[in-house]
């Protein structure tokens, strides 16, 4: 559903929240914020929030800084954003009054002492200093973290770089993330979507995502550890870190090599790139020409999805057919597809979501752009849109807060300010220095002692779990008996299932307890006593039917957080209804964008074209948003986590997949008069345009990224043709676009006269953002044997009861003086014995309440790991 002019939306809880639009219209922001606001430039807000009263120093360029210190804005941080003389190079990019909303801008010339030295005044005051400059430009700026620490003990540096600060990319020119994502294989990922060969054009920027949003727990995280030791320190990701949530082939490409038979006989191996989706995430083509996305992937959602297609008797009641969606044969499959297909040409995308929404057990929605976006019912009633009148660009209408803490909720900042606006300002009135705080440096993780209960399922809460495991916190996984269902899924590949299953449950312990049982219910409600969250992604009235609601848990320990993942959002028309990741992939245009400017192609009743059609969209709306959503959940517990060491009060906590992707899309996240569109994938998903796209070498493919003016002057004079920077045809980026297709050819020309990996050895030590794109066979290589990976410890060694010893992802932020801890993936129980023995209960107790099946062991799990372990 969207929003045009007066059509309503009503919140189904029925309970006033404090980000809840009026009807279908957004939050409107006036000039200095919504009528909550003080009167600064800035437009914060008055409530107490979890980021009240911290000062950080924006020396960031572009939406990774951008975005992370837009979000701690939200939510109370005072920022300031400092640019060089005539504003930060990145205001040229659409989004940018989006990602400098609610933040105070100076202008600095770094390069002059006297600057030099203002910088550092501000610094002796500062809380939080971000920086994206690599380690070397840091350093002649007087900018880095070993001048600035000397000047501030207490200061938390954040590093949010390209490819971190170490090893021989770190010093790479360009800050494209395009760069990273093929060299480290994600280019990989979309192969295939149309018919060619080799690596294809990753649209969405999950790894600018994935740091910024890692950059903001980071942050939270370290002023958590400085209240104990009374330090602050580095901290440090990337956008190759970025990628690290959306990896999936590291631990496969060495259970293969280890494992070869078992491996292979498994059917869950990796997804062929030609094949089609499955029947549950089926695209549909409508009658009237536009798409709907289904996201179904659990037997009930496939057969309510079937129910409302009216197709119940054709395929339940035929016997070939049954065991469907999964358990049939390929045959049947296709053609229990094509029935799908031929059914939903017969009406209009409009008629069919009416029927869709009838039953709250069918996921679908239609496929949409990162601008109609702006206008979807969920996000708008969520407040997770804002309008705001701007100066100079008029009416804006954009993303608002990330997420939504009941109790402390964020409020979107003033206009973005003109560079350096406040500049006499911030040194009229310039932050003191911080008192020195007490404490000592333990050295121990960043969230040890805190302890996180999971309730959750399939992919997005689980790893986001794993991340606050990573981080040092305590995470019990409570999985019903049998386990979580998201293993019961991959447990149909066999041996597999333990591979796919392991990076989603990697640092958490795991209880398997029956919650419908009261001897179940009473373990539950003593592990909620010694709790700090309670993190889950059930639908409405789940968690209370198992007594695991929010007031449930509250009136057993007040101070709980309780944290909730769902598809939609707390409040809104489909709040209820469930959502998996080709929902906000649909939603949010990052699928759209991905599919290339010929998708879609001219609407057809043949079976053949539509088959097609479908599959490429099945190729390019993959996995990322799960992952994606991970990232905001990581954000939204230490929002909460920050709020209650402030506050002493625990709350609820709501985060929702629209917003999450919403914010993985925030590149095109803002519409206003006049802003450019966002480019579009040619139809061979080679890139952007001559300038930011893949071609081919002699040997292997390379990514191009030199799209300004003076990035073109350095790859024309590497290569050889000095002459194309002053050709009137390409002397600028207005002229490129307009003479793009001969550009192109020029360029594949030249590129074809040498191999990948020379182009990269030539053109990247000349400051050209230039990378081979398949030098690995998979990103799973690339993640095992990359020097950048090593030289940044982003592998570390762990062990799995059934695999063994194996090289896991490493950290999403690293930490200098409190590092993570890296924990191997968890069968299903492998800790219930343990966990019931520290709440009290003896081993006959334990013993009967396995033998009563209140509590499970995966058993089998333990007899293979045995089996394996004599074999190793």
């Amino acid at each position: 559903m969207e929003c045009s002019g007066p059509d309503s939306v009503k919140a189904d809880s029925g309970v006033a929240r404090p980000w809840q639009a009026p009807d279908c219209n957004p939050i409107r922001l006036s000039a200095s914020g919504i009528t909550t606001v003080v009167g600064t430039a800035a437009g914060r807000h008055t409530m107490t929030g979890p980021c009240d009263d911290v000062r950080i120093l924006d020396l960031s360029s572009g939406r990774a800084g951008g975005i992370a210190t837009m979000v701690l804005a939200d939510f109370g941080a005072d920022v300031i954003k400092v640019e060089p003389p005539g504003g930060d190079p990145e205001r040229a990019a659409p989004s940018w009054p989006l990602w400098l909303r609610g933040k105070r801008s100076i202008t600095l010339d770094l390069t002059q002492a006297g600057d030099r030295a203002q910088l550092h005044g501000l610094v002796r005051g500062a809380d939080v200093v971000v920086s994206s400059h690599t380690l070397a430009e840091a350093q002649v700026l007087g900018a880095d973290y070993d001048t600035l620490k000397a000047l501030n003990p207490g200061l938390i540096f954040c590093s949010i770089t390209t490819w971190g600060l170490r090893g021989h990319y770190a010093e790479y020119p360009g800050h494209d993330e395009a760069l990273v994502a093929a060299k480290a294989g994600r280019f990989w990922s979309f192969q295939h979507v149309t018919k060619r060969d080799g690596p294809s054009f990753a649209a969405v920027q999950i790894g600018t995502h994935a740091a910024s949003q890692s950059a903001v727990a980071g942050v939270l995280a370290a002023l958590y550890v400085r209240e104990r030791t009374g330090e602050g320190q580095l901290i440090e990701t990337s956008k190759l870190q970025g990628m690290i949530p959306f990896e999936g082939n590291l631990l496969r490409e060495q259970m293969e090599q280890r494992y070869t038979e078992r491996m292979a006989a498994e059917p869950m191996a990796r997804f062929t790139a030609t094949s089609m989706s499955t029947l549950g995430y089926q695209p549909i083509l409508t009658k009237d020409g536009k798409w709907i996305q289904f996201a179904n992937l659990l037997e009930h959602l496939f057969q309510a999805s079937i129910i409302q297609l009216g197709l119940a008797e054709e395929i339940f009641g035929n016997p070939n057919y049954e065991g469907a969606p999964n358990r049939v044969t390929e045959e049947a499959r296709e053609e229990i597809r094509d029935i799908m297909l031929r059914r939903a040409r017969e009406k209009t995308a409009d008629e069919w979501m009416a029927i869709f929404r009838e039953n709250e057990d069918v996921a679908a929605e239609p496929v949409g752009s990162s601008q109609t976006a702006l206008y979807n019912a969920d996000l708008v009633a969520n407040g997770q849109v804002v309008e705001q009148e701007h100066p100079t660009l008029g009416t804006i209408r954009m993303a608002g807060p990330v997420v939504n803490l009941a109790s402390t909720p964020g409020v979107a900042g003033g206009p973005a300010p003109a560079a350096g606006a406040h500049t006499s300002e911030v040194f009229a009135q310039p932050w003191l220095p911080r008192a020195a705080r007490a404490g000592k440096q333990d050295g121990k993780a960043p969230l040890d002692g805190v302890t996180v209960l999971e309730f959750a399922t399939i992919i997005a809460t689980p790893l986001a779990c794993s991340l606050l495991g990573d981080l040092g916190a305590r995470v019990i996984k409570v999985e019903p008996i049998g386990g979580d269902p998201g293993r019961g899924l991959a447990r149909a590949g066999g041996f597999g299932s333990y591979v796919n299953s392991s990076r989603l449950n990697a640092s958490k312990q795991s209880v398997c307890v029956d919650l419908k049982s009261e001897h179940g219910q009473a373990i539950v409600r003593e592990l909620i006593k010694q709790t700090d969250f309670i993190i889950h992604n059930y639908r409405p009235g789940v968690p209370e039917r198992l007594g695991i609601g929010y007031e449930q848990a509250k009136a057993i320990n007040p101070k709980v957080i309780w944290l909730h993942l769902g598809g939609y959002g707390a409040d809104g028309p489909s709040s209820y209804r469930p959502g998996a990741h080709p929902i906000p992939g649909a939603v949010n245009g990052g699928a759209l964008m991905q599919a290339g400017e010929a998708w879609p192609p001219p609407a057809s009743d043949d079976i053949d074209e539509i088959r097609e059609a479908s599959r490429q969209f099945t190729r390019a709306n993959e996995g990322n948003p799960d992952p994606c959503s991970t990232m905001a959940v990581q954000t939204a517990a230490l929002l909460a986590l920050r709020a209650r060491q402030v506050t002493g009060e625990g709350q609820q906590v709501f985060v929702s997949m629209l917003s999450a992707n919403q914010y993985a899309n925030s590149d095109d996240a803002i519409s206003y008069a006049g802003k450019a569109d966002r480019p579009k994938l040619d139809k061979w998903i080679y890139g952007t345009g001559p300038t930011r796209r893949l071609y081919r070498g002699s040997e292997g493919w390379v990514m191009l990224s030199a799209e300004s003016d003076a990035q073109f002057a350095q790859l024309a004079g590497a290569a050889g043709h000095a002459e194309w920077a002053s050709d009137m045809r390409f002397a600028t980026v207005e002229a490129r676009t307009q003479n793009a297709d001969a550009l192109a050819r020029d360029l594949e020309a030249l590129f074809a006269t040498k191999p990948a990996a020379e182009w990269e050895h030539l053109l990247a030590p000349a400051g050209v953002g230039c990378v081979q794109a398949d030098a690995d066979a998979n990103s799973g290589q690339f993640w095992l044997r990359d020097e950048q990976v090593i030289a940044n410890n982003l592998a570390p060694r762990t062990t799995h009861v059934v695999l063994g010893d194996y090289q896991r992802w490493g950290p999403v932020v690293a930490f200098e003086k409190n590092p993570g801890t890296y924990g191997g993936g968890t069968i299903a129980g492998e800790h219930t014995k343990q966990v019931l023995a520290g709440l009290g209960f003896d081993a006959d107790q334990i013993a009967k309440l396995e033998e009563q099946k209140v509590v499970w062991v995966d058993q089998t799990a333990l007899d293979l790991a045995a089996t394996l372990a004599g074999a190793r």
